[in-house]
């Protein structure tokens, strides 16, 4: 016969409360495979960009780009004092040094045709771009008198013309710049005298006077290059126009200008953004001296980079991982009980870790294939296999059949979330709130003394 004491530890570890708990921790045990798995995907993703990078290292890198600037070396004087040891008498001495003056185009006009594509290693996927770039504008007649430097301290005959630049190994084609009546081709230099020393492109001397006239002396000049990512220009015109056009149907337009919304127009079948910057829209002036300035922070331009990729969309799927076990041990908790059928620890378990081969087989699956339809997949092969399950647990078809319903509009539900982005807290709020009432619901009438 038992006695009061041994029958209340019976009862207590047979009741719902018991039962719940363990179920709450066996929930919180299935956190650490759930980590795992977000590991995995953070791994996956880490070796795309390995691949990514090596695959743009390759084909070319990230366009930047200003140019063209007139590059005219002048002389300066110090005086400096020093004493005449036998005279003990103060001498001046004037030395000369050379400085060079940097003149930005008073019209810059640039026309970009960029053609993307996809390119595959093994998984993984870049995107990578073809573009075509035509300059023209012109400038005026270089002004040093800011500066009090005379006509006869400007090295004329030794200026050049350089175009400040990255990616030179992508480029494709010479590059030559019509200046005035005269073709002059582009080498390769390291700009030492950047403020950050950057690859360029620059001219060998010109001789300004023969070429610069009292009015608007024009140039232009094309260069073509092989890129990724990203493409970004510098307006240094005093009115700079860019037009660009691209069959990449997602571009994140980036830098500090955003282009004309009124000529914007992106569709399927790519985009054509236009910019008009004046001179009094950025911070710097049209002529500076001693040393070229860093102006990547006011460069613009277009991002061309998969919005989401599958990586990120797995892994806001996991996020989620432990919304999905918690509400569907809730599911089978409400079901043991309404329905006074027992459910064992264990299968509770086992129905946890098929939850958590959603995501192995939702990650696995999306590397082959799109994560639609790796979800699609992923989603009916556990929804099938826990179905299954439980036939043989609640010994009935009705139950089972409900499951196999609520789990399948919960992972609509979250695919739907994931797929949104402005729009997934408020989704998500909504949804939660109505699981929320419906677990109420159900569970009005649970005794939780038994």
């Amino acid at each position: 016969m038992e006695t009061p004491e041994n029958q209340n530890k019976f009862n207590f570890f047979q009741s719902n409360t018991a039962k719940i708990i363990m179920v709450g921790i066996l929930t919180l045990l299935l956190l650490i495979p759930l980590e795992f798995v977000k590991n995995l995907i953070t791994e996956r993703a880490q070796r795309q960009e390995e691949v990514i990078s090596e695959i743009n290292d390759k084909w070319g890198e990230s366009v930047f780009l200003y140019g063209p600037i007139l590059k005219i070396p002048y002389t300066f004087y110090e005086e400096t004092l020093s004493i005449n040891e036998i005279t003990k008498e103060t001498v001046k001495q004037k030395k000369a040094f050379t400085n060079y003056a940097y003149f930005f185009p008073e019209e810059l006009k640039a026309k970009s045709n960029v053609t993307t594509k996809v390119l595959n290693r093994n998984n993984y996927e870049s995107v990578v771009f073809s573009s075509k770039m035509k300059f023209e504008g012109n400038y005026i007649h270089p002004d040093f008198s800011s500066k009090n430097i005379t006509s006869e301290d400007i090295q004329w005959d030794k200026a050049t013309i350089l175009i400040q630049t990255t990616n030179l190994k992508s480029i494709k084609d010479e590059v030559k710049i019509h200046f005035g009546n005269t073709n002059f081709t582009f080498e390769p230099v390291y700009n030492s005298n950047s403020k950050n020393a950057t690859e360029a492109l620059e001219t060998g001397y010109i001789d300004l006077e023969k070429i610069l006239t009292d009015g608007k002396t024009a140039f232009n000049f094309d260069v073509s290059y092989n890129g990724s990512q990203q493409i970004k220009i510098v307006p240094i015109g005093k009115t700079t126009q860019v037009n660009m056009e691209s069959n990449w149907a997602s571009p994140s337009f980036t830098g500090n200008f955003l282009p004309d919304d009124k000529t914007k127009q992106i569709s399927d079948s790519g985009f054509v953004a236009n910019w008009k910057i004046m001179h009094i829209n950025r911070a710097f002036a049209q002529q500076t001296f001693g040393n070229l300035p860093d102006l990547n922070q006011y460069a613009f331009g277009v991002d061309f980079v998969i919005p989401v990729n599958q990586y990120q969309q797995n892994e806001r799927a996991s996020k989620y991982g432990f919304l999905v076990i918690g509400l569907t041990f809730l599911i089978f908790f409400l079901i043991q009980s309404i329905s006074k059928i027992k459910i064992h620890i264990f299968q509770y378990s086992m129905i946890g870790l098929a939850l958590i081969m959603f995501y192995t087989l939702l990650i696995s699956i999306t590397e082959h294939s799109s994560f639609m339809k790796a979800y699609i997949i992923a989603g009916i092969s556990v929804i099938t296999l826990i179905t299954l399950y439980s036939i043989s647990i609640l010994k009935n078809r009705k139950f089972p059949m409900f499951i196999a319903a609520s789990l399948g509009s919960l992972y609509t539900f979250l695919y739907v979330i994931i797929q949104l982005e402005n729009y997934a807290l408020l989704v998500g709020s909504i949804g939660l709130f109505a699981i929320l009432a419906a677990v109420m619901y159900f569970s009005r009438k649970i005794d939780w003394s038994k």
